[in-house]
């Protein structure tokens, strides 16, 4: 069984993060109002660097957990394991949160099992309650607690969706790609490349996109743009950039990639 891959960040400096909306204004006014966020956007549009910039914008620990497909409730709630004989209850980090206050910050939650999302139920209304079964207790959640969870509408199918009954438990803010302007200044400045250099990346980025659902099952995320021109500012050739940072890891398919790098030809030269 695969663990959940879960982080925790004590109220870090905040990381770069550039509005497209008043998605920033619309996050704090739930965390205030003790509403649960539901994050909704393609891979790697900037969600996950959003719930960041807001954990410490708010000043508040954030609670990552990287959801897979054999991820479990107790997983997230906790488990009794044996330690030195004995047996011992240990808290998951949703438990954890509960506990501890702060940002629990469930990454594509679709991905996790559905016993999941029943664990939530209790979190995402008026109640604000995690009932443990297996200790007896119910934890009611402090007022810095705040439920996020993410998922990418792109690659939902029937059997890996979220149910009405849970969507409509949560807030909902959809994020995309930045205009190009602005995806251009970002790209920039994370890479270290010159504004003039990243704009035919991102143009070529902007391309690609416009083949999801052809083509290709994703578009290009401004995370694989940053890594291509991250690469070129590090001196690699553009075109061995390209290929490495923005083609490759999209296919496999030998005939997609010969007709992606067509596109880059007459996009770059």
């Amino acid at each position: 069984m695969k663990a959940a891959l879960h982080t925790v960040t004590s109220a870090p400096e905040s990381p770069a993060y550039v509005p497209s909306g008043n998605e920033c204004e619309l996050f704090e006014h739930a965390w205030r109002r003790r509403l649960p966020v539901l994050l909704k956007g393609p891979t790697g549009c900037g969600k996950t660097r959003f719930v960041a910039h807001m954990a410490a914008r708010l000043g508040l620990p954030l609670h990552t957990v990287a959801c897979h497909d054999d991820l479990t409730a107790a997983d997230l709630t906790g488990r009794y394991l044996l330690r030195g004989g004995d047996t011992v209850w240990t808290d998951g980090p949703l438990t954890r949160a509960v506990r501890e206050g702060g940002i629990c910050y469930l990454d594509e939650v679709v991905e996790a099992r559905k016993d999941v999302t029943v664990v939530l139920h209790p979190l995402t209304d008026d109640r604000r309650i995690l009932p443990l079964e297996r200790t007896g207790e119910e934890l009611a959640a402090p007022s810095s607690f705040m439920l996020v969870v993410s998922y990418n509408p792109g690659y939902q199918t029937l059997l890996k969706a979220l149910k009405p009954s849970t969507r409509q438990r949560f807030v909902a803010i959809e994020f995309d790609f930045l205009p190009p302007e602005q995806e251009i200044a970002v790209v920039s400045a994370e890479s270290g490349l010159s504004p003039e250099r990243v704009r035919p990346l991102v143009g070529l980025a902007g391309r690609l996109r416009a083949l999801k659902g052809h083509d290709l099952e994703e578009g290009v995320s401004t995370r694989l743009v940053v890594y291509c021109a991250t690469l070129i500012a590090a001196g690699t050739p553009i075109a061995d950039a390209v290929l490495a940072g923005m083609i490759e890891p999209l296919t496999d398919d030998s005939d997609v990639k010969a007709a992606l790098l067509d596109v880059a030809r007459a996009v770059i030269g």
